[in-house]
């Protein structure tokens, strides 16, 4: 950052409303990701406020607008575009990727073909509705879904985050289970083959100068499935940041999350998760378009292992906000 815009930003970025909570699962790690980035700020003397999203949300941002808004909403609404085409409407700028953007990515399947189109690979699977298995017939379906993809395979919400309803599964035999679990956060399930490797996490950041991928994290879950209790709770997940990997590797794994970041057009920050396998291939698996920014989050981690202050960060991207208007 230059002393020039480094003074800019001080003068011009006075109030800045953080929304943080929500009605998704995900509520709690909001909370916690929008109290970093509220407490980031104000070390900064950025005058901050924290809001959830409720009924009376619309009338404070047409009553008393902020400079900028800074959503760290996590799952439904937060990523779906929806808070975000609230605040277009109400002509606030925010910090983060557009409506559409973000339909593009919290849509596993949608950004899973986006990618494969740009050459990059992804995960086998395949995309059914809870309708399907009562209109079809569940037990032959799950046996076609066996004979087609193999096992292990791993099942998800075809939309959300924090590894909510995403089991892993070794067998046909559990694989009702996992779709039952799936069916409580969503009415479509992403079926996958289940990829062995290491798992990455790579922050994308741009803060004016264009999108630049941040160090790769490892990461390795005690229990070997980055679940919620994994993600969320500190000592229960090791990480490595950079990653213990090749560099050739890890250079591939920062070209597939900036080629993510392109091509699901997102914007200010992101990040994509990604598997490598034990031959060096970069498997793309998702993009988020609001990252956890707590304290067990990886793009914090990662954007200290570039050396970068989280604080300064957080008012770059809220500064570049109210001068994009």
């Amino acid at each position: 950052m230059t002393a020039q815009k480094e003074v800019r930003a001080v003068a011009d970025l006075d109030r800045v409303l953080v929304l943080a909570g929500g009605l998704s699962p995900e509520h709690e790690v909001s909370v916690h990701s929008g109290r970093s980035v509220a407490e980031a700020l104000r070390r900064l003397d950025v005058e901050v406020q924290v809001a959830d999203v409720d009924a009376t949300l619309l009338d404070r941002l047409t009553a008393d607008p902020p400079q900028v808004v800074f959503p760290v909403l996590h799952g439904s609404a937060g990523e779906d575009g929806t808070i975000r085409e609230v605040l277009d409407l109400v002509g606030v700028p925010y910090v983060g990727a557009s409506p559409a953007a973000c339909r593009l990515a919290y849509a596993k399947p949608t950004a899973k073909a986006l990618m494969a189109a740009r050459g990059v690979r992804v995960p086998r699977g395949v995309v059914l509705p809870k309708s399907a298995f009562h209109d079809l017939g569940a037990p032959a379906l799950l046996a076609r879904l066996a004979d087609r993809l193999g096992s292990p395979l791993f099942v998800k919400p075809d939309r959300g985050g924090s590894a909510f309803g995403a089991t892993p599964v070794t067998g046909v035999q559990d694989l009702s289970a996992a779709l039952v679990s799936c069916f409580a956060y969503s009415d479509s399930a992403l079926v996958e083959e289940q990829v062995q490797g290491t798992e990455l996490a790579v922050g994308v950041l741009d803060t004016g100068d264009g999108p630049t991928a941040l160090p790769p994290v490892e990461i390795v879950p005690d229990g070997g499935v980055y679940d919620y209790a994994a993600r969320y709770t500190a000592g229960r997940t090791e990480f490595f940041c950079p990653a213990r990997l090749p560099e050739e590797v890890l250079a591939a794994a920062r070209e597939v999350a900036l080629t993510a970041h392109r091509a699901l057009g997102l914007r200010d920050l992101s990040r994509t998760d990604l598997i490598v396998t034990d031959g060096g291939e970069v498997i793309f698996l998702e993009a988020n378009v609001a990252p956890g920014l707590t304290e067990t989050s990886t793009f914090p981690m990662a954007a200290a292992a570039a050396g970068l202050d989280f604080a300064v960060l957080c008012r770059e991207l809220a500064h570049q906000a109210l001068l994009r208007g």
